[in-house]
């Protein structure tokens, strides 16, 4: 079979311009290898960018791929390749700024890749990778969470912050979440000590916080000022509507004043997916799964997404 099934759009726009195509199957060069996805899921910033609003990342080039996170196995090995095999269960993402993992195959090198954890499928595992690495980098790496410290999570029942509440509890933390009021039972159930309704609770109400992790990306301002002093504060989204005065007052932050504010993009190699398998593998994560949607309607997941109220991860599976 030379042809495969793939997610493809020919427009920036609404969901409805993502489609099910089909395209000739990748061949693995030397130094890569060729995984059967198994399924792959929905994460915040291909929403942006499906519908134009990075236009400046992700150029005017069509028809586009998208889908970054890859749980599946290897079908075909390069010839430089020496630590994969034929048959080996993997998970991880593709290169950074790229995309097309909603396809029944991609080629990839090592390094985007490990071995994905035991004791859970392949579909469960797709709603982890990129959150689950996003999280560790920011509470582990970023704002080196300690045992004791006050952490706030904001969107706690999302992708990221689903795994960041589970992340935040196990590092001994105590654990604040913000998430919508349907959901308090959910993040609770997941490790926060407490939940509260953002809609009802706003910054004025609470803190103050060793630790803010934002996934949110509006009223950045006001979140950061719950930081006692020393706090650590991680954004991971920003104002698409507003962007540049929302990555400017990130970017003040970080040379201004104690309560300094970091943002990063993801770009997860072999080492941060192998620590996700151990985390998941120790019990201290477990995927979070709103719906799984076949391939077909990948359209409905991004529109489902869109509407809000999301409890962790929309998952497409691929086969």
């Amino acid at each position: 079979m030379n042809e495969m099934r793939a997610a493809r759009y020919d427009r920036y726009g609404p969901p409805e311009v993502l489609y099910e195509g089909t395209l000739p199957k990748p061949v693995a060069g030397p130094d890569e290898v060729l995984v059967r996805v198994h399924a792959t899921s929905v994460n915040g910033g291909e929403l942006s960018g499906r519908a134009g609003k990075l236009k400046l990342v992700t150029g005017r080039r069509f028809p586009k791929g998208i889908g970054v996170d890859i749980a599946g196995e290897i079908a075909e090995v390069g010839s430089s390749v020496r630590h994969l095999a034929v048959g080996d269960r993997v998970w991880g993402a593709m290169p950074h700024l790229t995309f097309g993992a909603a396809a029944e195959y991609v080629a990839v090198r090592p390094r985007q890749l490990s071995y994905a954890p035991e004791g859970i499928d392949l579909v469960r595992a797709a709603a982890l990778p990129g959150v689950g690495t996003t999280a560790i980098t920011a509470l582990r790496d970023k704002i080196g969470l300690r045992s004791g410290e006050r952490l706030l999570v904001r969107g706690a029942a999302g992708g990221v912050g689903s795994v960041a509440v589970q992340l935040g509890h196990a590092l001994g933390a105590h654990v604040t979440a913000l998430a919508g009021a349907k959901t308090l039972d959910l993040v609770r159930e997941l490790g926060a000590d407490e939940a509260h309704d953002y809609r009802t609770t706003g910054p004025a109400a609470l803190g103050p916080f060793d630790a803010v992790l934002d996934t949110v990306g509006t009223g950045l301002g006001a979140y950061r000022e719950l930081l006692a002093p020393g706090g650590r504060m991680v954004a991971i989204a920003f104002d698409t509507d507003r962007p540049l005065s929302s990555l400017g007052s990130v970017l003040l932050s970080t040379v201004h004043g104690s309560r300094r504010m970091r943002f990063f993009t993801g770009n997860p190699m072999h080492q941060l997916f192998a620590d996700l398998t151990a985390y998941v593998e120790n019990g201290a994560i477990q995927p979070v799964i709103d719906t799984v949607h076949p391939l077909s309607d990948i359209g409905r997941a991004h529109r489902a997404m869109e509407a809000g109220g999301v409890r962790g991860k929309h998952v497409i599976q691929v086969i």
